[in-house]
């Protein structure tokens, strides 16, 4: 049997190429855009997508932010290609970067979960990272550790807005309790990139460590997560 010859010029050229390149390199061998276009592949069949894929970056800026931008956004950005005509993202592209992201996600919790955070404490802030940073709203999340500090559940307890979010201490405390965990981290994140606490973070805080303490919970910590940093309220010795 004979193979069939891939013209090297063509949209299943370059394919072939960038995907023999991966294999070779991964992804330290690529550029950001070329690791879009790679997802892309799957998404959008027979088409030049690199266009495409440079759009998405100057749109959003980085990977991570691509990947994490809501699916209605993704959805509305179009280029022309060189033959005059229009190419989207489709809603099986954006299928193909909700699956990565979500396989992710899995992948840095499964380096955390029922492991003692003390001792995988660059773990957990990474999987922190990856979890929230890129989030365009606040979130405000719950790690429940047990008597060893393993990690036992991760919980997004609150959403709010791009600057905000409501956090009621006492339906923390109850929730640790169902769970019968020993200690809590505390995690939100800063849409603004800026993980700096406010004065509204340092009270909220303040409210929920009373209100563990009087049932023997202990809070641990309070991250707040910008992209590609983060503040410890312990660190800084607000805890």
């Amino acid at each position: 049997m004979t193979k069939d010859v891939i013209d090297a010029s063509s949209p299943a050229g370059h394919r072939a190429r960038l995907r023999e390149r991966f294999r070779r390199a991964g992804a330290d061998g690529l550029q950001d855009y070329e690791i879009l276009e790679l997802i892309l592949f799957n998404g959008i069949p027979r088409r030049d997508v690199k266009p495409l894929a440079k759009a998405l970056l100057q749109t959003f800026g980085t990977v991570a932010d691509v990947l994490s931008a809501p699916r209605e956004r993704l959805l509305e950005i179009k280029v022309k290609l060189a033959d005059g005509k229009t190419l989207g993202m489709g809603e099986r592209a954006a299928d193909e970067f909700a699956l990565v992201r979500a396989v992710s996600l899995q992948l840095s919790q499964a380096n955390v979960l029922n492991r003692p955070v003390l001792s995988s404490w660059q773990a957990l802030l990474d999987y922190c990272q990856a979890a929230v940073a890129y989030e365009p709203i606040e979130q405000f999340r719950i790690l429940f550790l047990n008597h060893k500090n393993a990690l036992i559940a991760d919980e997004k307890q609150q959403t709010g807005t791009v600057n905000h979010t409501p956090v009621y201490p006492r339906e923390v405390v109850k929730r640790a309790l169902e769970l019968h965990a020993s200690a809590i981290i505390l995690v939100h994140n800063h849409p603004s990139g800026d993980p700096t606490p406010s004065q509204a973070d340092i009270q909220m805080t303040d409210q929920i460590v009373e209100a563990a303490k009087a049932v023997g919970v202990s809070v641990h910590d309070h991250l707040v997560i910008g992209r590609g940093s983060h503040v410890s309220f312990r660190t800084l010795g607000f805890l």
